[in-house]
């Protein structure tokens, strides 16, 4: 067998390289690409320019939005030394000196970088206080970084409050955190402090669509937008999720399309919403339902298309306003959030979107999701259905539209408008929801006389100082009538508390003068009688 044959005549193929996932591959390396924190690096520039840096800083933000980052920028610029060897702290760091080279690759002996969630505790620190009191070994700056600070125990905190306040010449601190609020007051206050902000979706999609360009991949518009405003803020997100989309267009070509994203992410597609949206506003209880499960066995998650239907009603409510149109909405988009603009008004708007809020929140607690969005369009349509309150309210002040008659008003049976007895009178308290008062009449009050809108009656026992006062509001309110009540010291009728009891008492004794309950008594001494109602209704 040759040689040749093995292969050994043959030159040594090259190594292929590993890949990197777009997060890391695109990661900053100057100032001039981090995207949407400009007013951090102007305070930077300035500081640097006018030899004015503080000997700590605090990076702080949401996930994905720059903070390790920024960081190893801020190492960069301040260690650079230029092309020639000659430079100084700069904000636009060369990137080609050995400083820079070193930092990008998180090799430079200077530059420490620490992960707190994994070294809480004293020791680490301690060993941070021992080393930064030797001078640099070969960069103009000893640097530390320390990721997620607020991870730090507290006695971990407390020894590094010393060495933080009066570092050596040479030494920087940078932390980043997700979570300021975690550390303590005093290591803030020894700070510089930075709040990183959330990326816009509008410079998220601009980014993206650079990065997509340099990996030779076609993203529609629309599907750049979706993944912009699923990443939320944070370019690190929205670069997985670019990466997940670009692997899951697969090698056939066509690039990657906004039906794909969506099916990716679990989104429902903002056609059909747009859909289901004209159908909430149509009130059409059967084609809303239906449009829903269509989306639901699609494997779209019923959260996600109320979040979808609020995204519309905020899209309409900023169409009605006149503001500038989203990066990445389609023409059909924007002609159908016009369309619904012209045709509702802000109260409607307003209505819509808290109910839709409210559904949203009952869905994501409930145990049934589906039936719970059902329940949640449903109540939409109810109250699209409904008159605007407020156009109600002027139609009646100017006599365009008559108030119902109470026959026409509803169809339950008519009430009394005026009670004729003292339960009747109580009965009147509890429909008016006045429950206490009903049952002090009930308990208290002996009738005297009652006609039409008077009443006289003696007390069973003393009365509150306000009650015939409380009594008479209530009944006015009730009945619409000035009563004139009073309680006198005559004679009078039982309450109907007694009235019960009396009863009760009698048909007891009628029980136990029953043949068979005496006989039973007669031959158990001990019995005793219990639930007479049913004795009486099985005799019956």
């Amino acid at each position: 067998m040759s040689d040749s044959f093995l292969g050994l005549d043959e030159p040594p193929q090259p190594k292929q390289e590993a890949y990197r996932v777009l997060a890391r591959k695109y990661r900053p390396q100057t100032f001039s690409e981090l995207i949407g924190q400009d007013a951090m690096v102007t305070t930077l520039g300035n500081a640097i320019r006018r030899d004015r840096l503080a000997h700590a800083f605090l990076l702080t933000g949401v996930r994905g939005v720059g903070k390790t980052s920024t960081a190893r920028l801020i190492a960069k610029a301040l260690n650079c030394i230029g092309p020639d060897g000659q430079g100084g702290p700069t904000i636009d760091p060369c990137g080609v000196c050995e400083p820079c080279r070193a930092i990008a690759e998180g090799r430079h002996i200077d530059v420490i970088e620490m992960d707190a969630a994994s070294h809480t505790g004293i020791d680490d620190i301690r060993e941070i206080i021992e080393a930064s009191r030797y001078s640099a070994v070969s960069a103009r700056y000893k640097i530390y970084i320390i990721d997620e600070v607020h991870m730090l125990s507290k006695a971990a905190f407390n020894g590094l409050l010393k060495t933080l306040e009066e570092p050596p010449a040479h030494v920087k601190f940078l932390f980043a955190t997700t979570e300021v609020n975690k550390v303590p007051v005093t290591v803030l206050s020894r700070c510089q402090r930075f709040d990183l902000r959330r990326i816009p979706a509008e410079k998220l999609a601009e980014h993206f669509a650079r990065v997509s360009a340099a990996e030779g991949v076609e993203v529609e518009p629309e599907a750049m937008a979706l993944i912009a405003r699923a990443a939320e803020g944070s370019a690190r997100d929205g670069l997985s999720i670019l990466d997940q989309a670009i692997a899951h267009a697969g090698l056939e070509g066509g690039g990657v399309r906004a039906e794909a994203v969506s099916a990716m992410l679990g989104l429902s597609d903002r056609g059909a919403i747009r859909s289901l949206f004209g159908l909430l506003l149509a009130g059409d209880a059967i084609g809303a339902l239906a449009a829903l499960r269509e989306q639901y066995d699609l494997g779209v998650d019923p959260q996600a298309v109320l979040r979808t239907l609020l995204e519309t009603v905020h899209g309409v409510t900023l169409a009605k306003l006149g503001t500038a149109a989203t990066t990445g909405q389609s023409a059909e988009e924007l002609k159908a959030l016009r369309d619904w603009a012209a045709g509702l008004s802000f109260p409607a708007l307003h209505r819509l979107w808290q109910l839709l809020l409210r559904g949203h929140d009952e869905v994501a607690k409930a145990a049934l999701p589906i039936e719970a969005c059902e329940m949640a369009l449903l109540r939409v349509i109810h109250a699209s259905q409904l008159p605007d309150p407020g156009d109600l309210a002027r139609q009646l002040a100017n006599g365009s539209v008559s108030a119902p008659t109470p026959a026409a008003a509803s169809t339950k049976p008519a009430e009394p408008a005026m009670p004729s007895s003292i339960a009747e009178l109580a009965a009147h308290l509890e429909m008016g929801k006045r429950f206490q008062l009903a049952q002090q009449v009930r308990d208290y009050l002996r009738p005297v006389r009652f006609e039409g809108s008077e009443f006289e009656f003696g007390a069973a026992r003393e009365l509150p100082h306000d009650f015939v006062r409380e009594l008479g509001a209530a009944l006015r309110e009730a009945t619409g009538v000035n009563w004139r009540l009073k309680c006198v010291e005559e004679a009078a009728a039982p309450t109907l508390r007694e009235e019960q009891a009396a009863g009760e008492a009698a048909e007891r004794a009628a029980v136990l003068a029953s043949p068979v309950v005496a006989a039973a008594m007669q031959a158990f001494p001990e019995a005793e009688l219990i639930g007479w109602n049913n004795v009486r209704s099985n005799q019956a």
